[in-house]
């Protein structure tokens, strides 16, 4: 199967059956190359939506396999909740439908935070990592985390209002311009008609995954305590007017890992990946390909 997006080269496509529904899966490059997954962000995205294009610049030389979370992009079949625990099971069914014992992991945001978590929980199959903007790692003073926690419960409130975007170009204009970006981007038109189509599929809401996130007291999703226990080579990337994760958060987790990077991106924002491409692309493939440590 295979997927396009305008006037965007065509991306391979399969499927990864599971006990709650289907995923999409795009596959791309060479079967024997080192693998790289690729994980994108919560709510208004999807494997094409981030990864656009990085995926053709990677699979040149990896075989780049990128996954619609549930609820997201063409994995629209999805009975049940899709949060962190549900999210893992996805990763390591994609490794092993697969076959890949070994991978490198590039995430943002949502899929930072899951980033994190396959190097933890999958140590023995993680070669190395490029969290950027990375979720997982937040945490709010008492009062604004509880307001935080009643806005996840409500419907109203990460369903319903975002909603009002869907179909209005210029609310989402300005969302993508406010939230995501902190600067013009070289395709930004194309990255409002992108989210504008993910909206009219899924609605605009917050995901499964960041609603659970969040406790009445607590994050019910805090990686930092574990994550000095991550021993594969880790770089991250930071938007320096990134809203949605501060860039103090990213650079202090970085600095909770042992040898880890961090490249902060001046003028910034969350959506690196769309908002700099190139640079980014850059970024990722340099870190993938050096030499490894006392290699």
């Amino acid at each position: 199967m295979t997927e396009t997006g305008g006037a965007h080269r065509e991306f391979h496509r399969t499927h990864v059956d599971m006990p709650e529904g289907r995923l999409s899966v795009i596959a791309e490059g060479p079967e024997q190359a080192p693998a790289v997954l690729l994980l994108s962000g919560a709510g208004v995205d999807s494997a094409t939506l981030s990864w656009r294009h990085l995926i053709p610049e990677l699979a040149r030389d990896h075989r780049v396999i990128a996954l619609d979370w549930p609820k997201q992009g063409l994995s629209t079949e999805w009975k049940g909740f899709a949060d962190h625990a549900a999210l893992r099971r996805c990763v390591l069914a994609v490794l092993d439908h697969f076959h890949l014992d070994r991978v490198s992991v590039v995430g943002m945001s949502q899929g930072g935070a899951m980033t994190l978590d396959t190097a933890i929980e999958l140590p023995d199959r993680v070669e190395r990592i490029v969290p950027i903007n990375p979720g997982g790692i937040l945490s709010f003073p008492p009062v604004y985390h509880q307001l935080l926690w009643l806005t996840a419960q409500s419907r109203l409130l990460n369903s319903t209002l975002p909603g009002l975007m869907v179909g209005d170009r210029r609310r989402t204009a300005a969302f993508v311009g406010k939230a995501l970006l902190a600067g013009p981007a070289p395709d930004q038109k194309e990255i409002v008609d992108e989210v504008m189509a993910e909206m009219a599929r899924h609605g605009a809401g917050s995901s499964d995954w960041q609603n659970a996130s969040i406790g009445p007291w607590g994050m019910n999703v805090d990686l930092r305590p574990r994550l000095p226990e991550i021993a594969c080579p880790a770089l991250f990337i930071a938007g320096a007017k990134d809203i949605g994760v501060k860039p103090a958060l990213t650079i202090a987790a970085a600095r909770a890992v042992p040898g880890a990077r961090v490249e902060l991106l001046a003028g910034q924002g969350h959506w690196v990946n769309r908002q700099s491409p190139g640079r980014v692309n850059r970024l990722v493939r340099d870190f993938l390909t050096e030499p490894a440590a006392g290699a």
